[in-house]
Formats: C-alpha cells, structure tokens, sequence
C-alpha cells in the first residue's frame, strides 16, 4: 500500500465512525409521542414533589410520559415502608414506561480509597435497589465537592463504581455534572473523566442547567458521540436568572426562558443521540400545584420544544 493509499483508507476509516466531524450522524427516527419525538420524555420525579412515589408513577402514566426518572432517596424510603421494588418496576412496565435512570450514587467519589472503600458498601446497595426497579442506569455524582477535586482520582473511582455496577447488578453507571459544584461542574470535566475511565460503557449525564450554570454553554454537544449520553435532564431558566448564583429553583418549563434549546435538540439530532430527555424542575410553585397539572403542561412544553426545534 503507497502512501496515497494508506491516507484514502484512512480518510474511510474516519467517515465510517458516523459521528465524526467527516459525516454527520443518521438522524433518529421518531418513534415516540406518537411519532412526533425521536426521544422518549422522561418525567423526573423530582417535577413533582412531595407527591408520594406510587403516585408520581400513575401521573406519569395517566399523562403521557414515556418514562419516569426516579431518586434514590425514594427507593430507600420506599422500602423501608416495606415496598417491593421489583414489584414497582414491574408497575412501571405493565404502565408502559421505563426507567432510564436513577438519582443516585451520593457521596460515592469521595477524596481518599479509605473514604471510598467506606462508602461502597451505601453504594452497592443502591446500584441493588435500582437493578431490583429496573433502571438502566444510575448517576455517579460527583459528591462530597471540593475545590480541590482531582479528576484523575475521580477518573480511577468512577471507572471501579462503573465496573461494579454492570458487572454485579447490570446497571449502568453514568457520570453526572452538577454546574453549582467547585470540582466537576462542566460538560468538560466530566466527559474527560468518563474517557479516562478507560471502559466501553462510560458515558455522562447532561442537563441544560447545569450547562448554562457551570458556563460550558451548549456548543460542546456537537463534539460528542450520540451514544456517549445516557440521559439529559431538560429544562429552561428565565431571563432574570443569574448564571454566577443560579440555584435548581430557578429552572422553569422548557420553551419559557433564554436557553438555547432548539440548536441543542438540533445538535442531539446531528449526533444520533436517541436516550431520554427528563423533565426535571425543582419549582416549588410546581410542588404546592396540582401534580398532574404540573405534568401534563411539563409534557406540552417538551412536546412543543421538539416540534419547535425539528420543524
């Protein structure tokens, strides 16, 4: 093979990866909220607080949402009621939804193996509870923050929590951003650490707040393989909002504030992203309201954002 050879084949090789600069990703198809959506709409469940969890899972289903993205925090006191959790996800299958996630892994990376080694045995026991509702994946957070964050050590930690979570429970953990934290606050940070965890199965957790309040901005989402995204939590912020103090409070229905949401959904398109968006809001005008008022408007400002952004 001459030289000329050796760069055609490569240049081939390179188009064949799909999602390269070289050529753009196939568009996905929609295939979900009747054929409007190539994305299924997730709820999170944190839109609607303090409704009991049973009755997050029935608004959910009786309002339309393809799935419901679930907290930890309630597995565990769902149990400890005596709950099934398996028996739940079942419910939440029988409903026809899902459960793309759970909200997840706290304090799991903390500085020191002793720490680590410390808090594993709360962290398989969570990665158990949502094998047993049937999620997909669970989020690694990157808790207890602190300014001295060192990404490679968080790297090394995320890829053993990674590593026993598929391996063990046959749950996928993906790493989450949090755009108010001193240590892994960008799109950036994080998907560093995923590629340097060095696993096939590495992927993130991205939510448009958190892009907008850790100052990565939206650009970067084109530079990413679809694939490498296991879930986006979807929201808005208003334009009185500050992206220096902004707290969760501040995120508002997708469609009524500033962030650049149709390119987003355009960028996701481009890169064959297909996983879910998940509505996820912490208002707690939303939480004093009627919650399958909540939802249902959740879904038509989700609804309307797609067929906004794909025309």
């Amino acid at each position: 093979m001459n030289r000329r050879q050796f760069l055609q084949s490569g240049t081939a090789g390179i188009a064949a990866l799909g999602t390269s600069a070289a050529v753009a990703a196939p568009a996905p198809s929609p295939l979900y909220q009747d054929g409007l959506s190539p994305w299924p709409f997730v709820l999170n469940a944190s839109t609607i607080r303090p409704t009991p969890l049973v009755d997050k899972i029935r608004v959910a289903h009786e309002t339309g949402w393809d799935g419901i993205e679930l907290w930890v925090r309630e597995l565990e006191e769902f149990e400890q009621a005596g709950g099934n959790l398996k028996e739940l996800g079942q419910d939440i299958t029988e409903r026809g939804m899902y459960v793309p996630n759970v909200i997840g892994l706290w304090d799991s990376i903390p500085a020191t193996q002793e720490e680590f080694d410390a808090m594993l045995p709360t962290s398989r026991e969570r990665m158990r509870m949502c094998a047993d509702v049937g999620s997909k994946h669970v989020a690694v957070l990157p808790f207890p923050d602190r300014e001295d964050y060192d990404h490679y050590w968080g790297a090394a930690r995320y890829a053993d929590l990674l590593r026993i979570s598929r391996d063990e429970y046959g749950v996928i953990g993906a790493l989450e951003f949090v755009g108010f934290t001193k240590g892994v606050n960008r799109l950036g940070f994080a998907s560093g650490m995923a590629i340097d965890a060095n696993d096939k199965d590495a992927c993130i957790i991205a939510d448009t707040f958190h892009l907008w309040r850790g100052g990565s901005g939206f650009n970067g989402i084109r530079h990413l393989n679809g694939k490498f995204i296991a879930d986006f939590h979807w929201n808005d912020v208003g334009p009185e909002a500050d992206p220096n103090t902004g707290g969760d409070a501040d995120r508002i229905y997708p469609g009524d504030g500033i962030l650049p949401l149709d390119d987003a959904l355009q960028q996701l398109a481009e890169i064959g992203y297909t996983g879910p968006l998940s509505l996820e809001l912490f208002n707690r005008a939303h939480w004093e309201s009627d919650p399958v008022e909540v939802a249902a408007n959740g879904l038509e400002k989700m609804r309307a954002n797609v067929r906004s952004a794909m025309g």
